[in-house]
């Protein structure tokens, strides 16, 4: 099983970054979290989609295509969806036509960290909207904000805290779980 992440930060050492590659060390051996970058993409502009789709948006779109699940780990910034990584769903959705290709009925789960208390509640919260647009199977069974991440990874972007991995663990085989059974057909 082929799942696609997408950490939603372009910062060398993004917390959400390193959430994105804990979260393919724990995969259990039945699922591989094949870790992608939003780098590369372009400020949506309607005058650069008329000349054509950029190349790196167009590859994005076939490994999510081709996936069996689709795994997004938001920061917050500013209490919601960080500006870089809507812009790259945005361009992920033209055209039009390819949204049920790249979204329709695909596995959803949304996770992310933060420095802040909270975590990244409010964030994944704002995603809502924007997934019910795409039309995707979003998995809510468990949830997951890691809060306080400066404490719970390391300053290599190792992640040093056990409760953490323990839940990351947990939220990885939920969602496999889940995956599978769409993939199935139990759902």
């Amino acid at each position: 099983m082929r799942i696609v992440g997408i950490a939603g930060s372009l910062r060398s050492g993004s917390y959400n970054a390193a959430l994105l590659r804990a979260a393919a060390a724990e995969a259990p051996p039945e699922a591989t979290i094949e870790i992608e970058s939003i780098r590369g993409i372009p400020l949506y502009d309607g005058d650069v989609e008329a000349k054509g789709i950029p190349s790196r948006v167009t590859e994005l779109k076939d490994r999510i295509a081709a996936a069996d699940g689709l795994l997004l780990v938001t920061p917050e910034y500013n209490n919601s969806i960080p500006g870089t990584f809507k812009n790259a769903i945005d361009w992920l959705t033209r055209p039009p036509a390819d949204i049920p290709r790249v979204f329709k009925g695909r596995a959803v789960g949304l996770i992310g960290a933060s420095p802040g208390m909270r975590g990244t509640v409010l964030s994944q919260t704002a995603w809502l909207p924007v997934l019910r647009t795409l039309g995707v199977q979003p998995w809510f069974e468990q949830l997951l904000y890691v809060g306080n991440a400066d404490k719970v990874f390391d300053p290599s972007g190792k992640l040093i805290d056990e409760t953490i991995r323990v839940r990351l663990r947990n939220y990885v085989r939920g969602f496999v779980d889940f995956v599978r059974s769409l993939r199935e057909g139990r759902r």
